[in-house]
């Protein structure tokens, strides 16, 4: 049975996507796990493992504006159907990290704490959380200031001081509460 491992990384964050990641495997591979909980070392590595021995891999992403307009439970939710579905091979069971199933015409079973239990899941969790680093990476030299290839994101001390300094960028999320608390001091 065709078996894909889905989980999303960045709901936390006051900026950037919400990205997701899809993954099928032929064999195990050792090692998985929370991503959360590893070095950026170890996950840009088995990263590169995972995407050289997967049968297939697919990210889905909701960018700030979308998770304004939906929710950031809605947008984890579409984040994780769209790497479902772009994956090239259709798993015949889906297996995500947490309490939900996003909406798809595929068996599918939502785990707690499925990226340290399953390795399927452990690896989507992987490859999703270095693509959003790697996206927080680029978009800090788009956006000198907030730290993000620092925090990636996150609501630290310095980001939100940074908030406070220069006021939200493009890629803030407009409905979490400090950014809006930004723009109410900006305006």
């Amino acid at each position: 049975m065709i078996i894909a491992g889905v989980d999303e990384v960045g709901r936390g964050p006051l900026a950037g996507a919400v990205v997701a990641a899809a993954v099928i495997f032929k064999d195990a591979i050792e090692g998985m796990g929370d991503s959360k909980k590893m070095s950026s070392k170890r996950r840009n590595m088995l990263s590169e493992r995972i995407k050289a021995k997967a049968l297939c891999y697919a990210y889905g992403r909701v960018d700030a504006d979308e998770i304004d307009q939906v929710n950031i439970h809605q947008a984890s939710l579409l984040a994780m159907k769209r790497a479902i579905e772009g994956l090239s091979i259709r798993p015949a069971r889906v297996l995500v990290d947490g309490k939900y199933c996003p909406l798809i015409d595929i068996p599918c079973e939502a785990i707690v704490k499925g990226d340290a239990l399953v390795d399927v899941i452990g690896a989507a969790s992987i490859l999703a959380k270095v693509a959003r680093d790697d996206e927080m990476l680029m978009l800090d030299k788009q956006y000198p200031g907030y730290g993000f290839a620092q925090h990636k994101g996150y609501p630290t001390a310095f980001h939100r001081q940074a908030l406070q300094r220069l006021g939200p960028c493009l890629i803030h999320r407009r409905s979490f509460a400090p950014v809006r608390l930004a723009l109410q001091s900006v305006e």
